[in-house]
């Protein structure tokens, strides 16, 4: 028997995404977005509203990063969403994380989270359904230690899912099936 629930404002998982900028004075600032997804391949969706400050320095700069939450570092991630760089200027500072420069574009990468996608600003957009950054992913840089081999090993990202039902974060680790292949046996 299924049993009814309050709406709520999403899917369960949704990642917990770092979005990284320069602030006017080039120190850095960092937010927690769950609202965020791939649109195409190489295009970022962020669901953000233009009070952020993070939207406010991707329109100036032009660039932003995304990085994906470790369960190392779900306090420091936590933090990020709930100090806002509007009135917090040192939030990177405060949360004893470090950055460093971007390869590609002009925005900062936290150098403690273990994958990061490197992105040029396209546009921002608004409507009654929603808004949201659009971006272009021209660079992705993986930590070593998530890489033996040579080869990106998503269950040593350790990466976090946020919960929207009871607000929580659960670790997204074991590998449990082979896409575009498990399925074949019902063909």
């Amino acid at each position: 028997m299924r049993k009814k629930l309050n709406i709520t404002e999403g899917i369960f998982p949704m990642p917990v995404l770092m979005i990284a900028t320069y602030n006017e004075d080039g120190s850095v600032n960092v937010m927690n977005a769950a609202w965020g997804t791939m649109q195409e391949r190489d295009t970022v969706v962020l669901n953000l509203s233009e009070n952020h400050k993070t939207v406010k320095n991707i329109k100036k700069r032009g660039a932003f990063t995304v990085s994906i939450a470790d369960a190392s570092h779900v306090i420091e991630a936590d933090y990020f969403g709930i100090a806002s760089g509007n009135q917090v200027a040192d939030k990177l500072q405060k949360s004893g994380l470090t950055a460093s420069k971007a390869e590609m574009v002009d925005a900062p990468v936290i150098n403690e989270f273990p994958l990061c996608l490197e992105c040029e600003y396209i546009e921002f957009q608004t409507n009654e359904y929603g808004c949201g950054v659009i971006g272009k992913v021209v660079n992705v840089t993986a930590d070593e230690r998530v890489m033996p081999d040579g080869k990106l090993d998503m269950s040593l990202v350790n990466a976090i899912a946020f919960d929207p039902y009871t607000h929580g974060y659960y670790k997204v680790a074991e590998r449990v099936g082979e896409a575009f292949h498990d399925g074949l046996q019902r063909k």
